[in-house]
C-alpha cells in the first residue's frame, strides 16, 4: 500500500490495524485485537470507499442512492498486510477502507456529540465566576482552552482584550459565522431614549434566553465590554442544566408545567414580527439540547387549554423565583476590555439596575452552536 487510503472527513487518523473481518449477510463484521466488534454496512462501505462512493476532493459521498449496487454484490472481504479492510465486489474491483477511521466510526464519534467535551453543570458552591482567560497571548492552544471552557460551563470570559468597537467581528468571526437577528449583525446594550428592546434601558433585566420567539434560537451569544463607569449593572449567570434539575426534585407540578405548556413568544418591533409556540424548558435529548424559552418581555400569550392556564402562571412564578435563587446564580462586574460567552440556550443571563451616573456600553452578536462546535472539532484534529 503506497499510502493510506483517503476517509470521509480531513481529519487525521491513527492507524488501528484491523484483526479480522467476515461477510454476514449483507455487513462486514470487523474486530481489532482489543475485541472491538463492528458491523458495516455493505452499501455504508460503498458509499465511503476511496474509488467507489468517495469523492477525493470534497471527501464526500457522490453516489447517488438509487446507483448504490444491492448488498449482495459484496462478494469478499479481507484484511490487508497492514491492517487495512479490503472490499471485493461482484464486478471484480477491490476497494480499501481506513481502519483507523473505521475504528472511529466503531467508537462513535461521528455522532456530533461524541467529540465534544462532557457538559459540567454548576451552581455556586462549584462556580463562583465565569471561567475566565486572559487574552494577552492568545495563540491557537488558548483558543482550544477557551472553547472547552465555553462548550463545558456554557460560560467563558475573556479578559484584557482590546476595547474596539470592531473587536467582537474579529474574535467571532475566528470561531465561526456570526448569525444576524432582527437588532443586526453586532449590536449594541446601552441606554437609549427610545429603546428597542428592554436590554437597551437601565431597569434590572431577570434571568433570560435571547429570542425565544425564533424556531431556533440563537446558540450562543458574544458581549464585548467597551465602557462600563455606572454604579449597579452588575451581571448575572445561571446554569439552566442545574436549575431544571432542582426545579425538577423540589417542584414536580411545576417541572411538569413548564416542559408541558406552550406559551407563543413574539418579538415586538416595528420592522420584525417573530413568532413561535413552544414550552419555556424544551428538554435535552440525546441528540437535541436543552433550550430555555425564558425571556417574559416577548411571551405572548398562553397557548394551552384553560385549565391549565393558573397553574402554568403558578410555574413561571416558581421558575423565576429559582432564577434569583442565590444557589445558582454567579455575580459579576464587566469591566471595559472584559469578552463574555455563553450558551443561549442553557444559560440564563441577566443585569441588576444601572444607575444613572455613567456610561455603560456593550456590543453584541450571536452565533449557532455548530459554529462554535465546528471549531473546537477543527482546532482538536
Amino acid at each position: 500500500m503506497k499510502q493510506p487510503p483517503l476517509t470521509p472527513d480531513f481529519i487525521n487518523h491513527e492507524w488501528h490495524p484491523i484483526a479480522s473481518a467476515t461477510l454476514l449477510d449483507g455487513f462486514v463484521r470487523i474486530t481489532w485485537d482489543d475485541g472491538l466488534t463492528f458491523d458495516a454496512y455493505a452499501l455504508w462501505l460503498a458509499e465511503n470507499a476511496e474509488g467507489y462512493g468517495l469523492e477525493p476532493i470534497s471527501r464526500e459521498s457522490m453516489l447517488e442512492p438509487r446507483l448504490l449496487p444491492e448488498p449482495r454484490a459484496l462478494c469478499n472481504c479481507i484484511v490487508g498486510p497492514a491492517g487495512e479492510l479490503e472490499i471485493e465486489w461482484e464486478n471484480g474491483r477491490t476497494y480499501v477502507l481506513h481502519p483507523g477511521w473505521l475504528r472511529y466510526a466503531a467508537e462513535g464519534k461521528l455522532t456530533p456529540n461524541k467529540s465534544l467535551p462532557d457538559l459540567q453543570p454548576w451552581n455556586t458552591d462549584t462556580l463562583i465566576e465565569p471561567p475566565t482567560i486572559n487574552y494577552t497571548g492568545f495563540n491557537d492552544y488558548v483558543f482550544k482552552e477557551w472553547l472547552t471552557l465555553l462548550i463545558k460551563y456554557g460560560a467563558a470570559r475573556l479578559t484584557e482584550t482590546p476595547i474596539e468597537d470592531h473587536f467582537i467581528e474579529e474574535i467571532a468571526t475566528k470561531v465561526g459565522c456570526i448569525r444576524s437577528s432582527n437588532f443586526g449583525y453586532i449590536f449594541s446594550v446601552e441606554s437609549k431614549a427610545e429603546p428597542d428592546s428592554t436590554a437597551n434601558t437601565m431597569l434590572s433585566l431577570g434571568q433570560h434566553t435571547d429570542l425565544p420567539s425564533r424556531e431556533t434560537p440563537p446558540g450562543f451569544q458574544f458581549l464585548h465590554c467597551l465602557v462600563n463607569d455606572s454604579s449597579g449593572g452588575e451581571s448575572l449567570l445561571s446554569d439552566g442544566y442545574t436549575l431544571v434539575k432542582a426545579i425538577r426534585e423540589e417542584q414536580p407540578e411545576a417541572f411538569e408545567s413548564l416542559t408541558t405548556d406552550e406559551w407563543v413568544f413574539m418579538n415586538r418591533a416595528e420592522d420584525a414580527d417573530h413568532r413561535w409556540i413552544g414550552p419555556c424548558i424544551e428538554l435535552p435529548s440525546a441528540n437535541r439540547p436543552l433550550t430555555l424559552r425564558a425571556f417574559y418581555p416577548v411571551r405572548s400569550m398562553p397557548h394551552m387549554p384553560k385549565s391549565r392556564i393558573k397553574n402554568a402562571y403558578a410555574a413561571l412564578k416558581i421558575f423565576y423565583e429559582y432564577t434569583r435563587d442565590q444557589r445558582f446564580t454567579i455575580r459579576y462586574r464587566l469591566s471595559p476590555g472584559d469578552l463574555i460567552v455563553f450558551d443561549n440556550r442553557r444559560i440564563l443571563h441577566g443585569r441588576d439596575e444601572i444607575l444613572p451616573d455613567g456610561e455603560r456600553r456593550l456590543v453584541g452578536c450571536y452565533m449557532d452552536q455548530d459554529e462554535v462546535y465546528s471549531r473546537f472539532r477543527v482546532l482538536n484534529r
